[in-house]
């Protein structure tokens, strides 16, 4: 009893001292550190970066707690010493293992206006990809279509075959259609030319994302977003549903006005409203009967 006993004083201590402090300010951090580590798990859900910050959470929770109470109990400062020394290293490699992550935020914070010279047709272009989606999606033709924003997918681009043609909804479907070399894997779309096809994108970890098994292109989609600011739209071969990706997430089953309404408020960096909608139309109607 009195092992137990002695095993159990630190904790006992512990939580003497913690019952001493401000118990508002004592739940005003909590409550700040829960809304810090929601945002973080929430931001990088479907991301390759999701378990390993699982796994530095653990350390840091766990490693700490258990730690403090060993050297409560037997003064072990040199392991205390060489735990913080660990933690300096942990963090050098959380840096580099949360590269892509680290980027979007830092698009996210710097992000500007989305409309530039390059998307003035973005009315005739979103109506040629939700076209081509419709079409794609009665007859369940497998595709996903990247649109590129403000951070360049050279890289990606390199990996597939240059096209540099006029977007229309007839070349998407051709490009696509099963059997031809290039309807495999994914297009990118930069303003109002289509650059690349046959695109190799990076894949998400199946199984992260909403505990659900996503085929390669829904995964290929989550991946782009999430370590980019592209936005994807994805038709499944196998039900026919339209799919958006942003920002590492995915809204499935669209309607194609809801659909048209996402890539709108994607392209303008605008909320879609009556008068948005009536200006990409006009735009759109303008553009059609001047080619």
């Amino acid at each position: 009893m009195n092992i137990i006993s002695s095993y159990l004083e630190p904790v006992v201590g512990y939580l003497q001292r913690v019952s001493t402090y401000d118990h508002t300010v004592v739940a005003i951090e909590l409550l700040l550190i829960g809304i810090i580590v929601y945002w973080a798990v929430s931001f990088l859900e479907g991301t390759r970066g999701e378990r390993l910050f699982h796994g530095v959470i653990f350390i840091l929770i766990v490693g700490s707690l258990v730690l403090n109470l060993l050297v409560a109990k037997f003064g072990f400062d040199r392991l205390e010493y060489l735990y913080k020394g660990f933690l300096i290293g942990l963090l050098i490699i959380a840096v580099s293992g949360f590269q892509p992550e680290i980027r979007r935020a830092m698009i996210r914070i710097g992000q500007g206006p989305m409309l530039s010279s390059s998307t003035k047709h973005v009315g005739f272009i979103i109506d040629e990809v939700v076209r081509a989606a419709v079409q794609m999606s009665q007859s369940r033709t497998g595709a996903i279509m990247v649109i590129e924003r403000q951070v360049r997918l050279g890289e990606f681009i390199e990996s597939g075959l240059k096209i540099d043609s006029n977007v229309t909804a007839e070349l998407l479907r051709t490009i696509f259609y099963q059997g031809t070399p290039l309807h495999d894997m994914a297009v990118i779309i930069r303003g109002d030319r289509l650059l690349a096809a046959r695109v190799q994108l990076p894949l998400a970890e199946a199984g992260t994302i909403g505990g659900r098994e996503l085929g390669s292109r829904h995964r290929a989609a989550v991946g782009i977003t999430s370590g980019s600011d592209a936005v994807c739209v994805v038709v499944s071969e196998e039900t026919g549903k339209i799919s958006f990706g942003k920002g590492g997430k995915l809204l499935r089953d669209l309607s194609e006005s809801q659909l048209r309404d996402h890539l709108v408020e994607a392209v303008t960096g605008k909320k879609v409203t009556k008068k948005i909608k009536r200006s990409v139309s006009d735009e759109k109607k303008v553009l059609t009967s001047t080619s």
